[in-house]
């Protein structure tokens, strides 16, 4: 699903116009993200919670020379999944 997608599902399950939407999903993005910059943890409760992860840094290879390269310490955003979430993708055993 690309974000246009995600703001025409939103509009129909919301009655809202497009363009109300795109603010609406444009100022959650703006939300987590500025959240995330400030190192907060975002959790929405049954859905998951974003947060941010530090990685040490490392010795890594190219790929293409296969010569040994330096990868600096880097925080990531990282998505860990709700149980709600988690039990709705969950495929049924038969």
């Amino acid at each position: 699903m690309t974000k246009a997608e995600l703001v025409e599902a939103v509009a129909k399950s919301a009655n809202l116009t497009k363009a109300a939407a795109e603010k609406a999903v444009g100022a959650f993005i703006s939300s987590v993200s500025g959240a995330l910059k400030k190192g907060d943890r975002v959790t929405l409760v049954g859905f998951g919670t974003f947060e941010v992860a530090s990685r040490k840094a490392r010795t890594g290879r190219n790929p293409q020379t296969g010569k040994e390269i330096k990868i600096a310490a880097a925080n990531v955003p990282k998505f860990r999944p709700g149980k709600a979430l988690k039990d709705t993708v969950a495929k049924k055993k038969k």
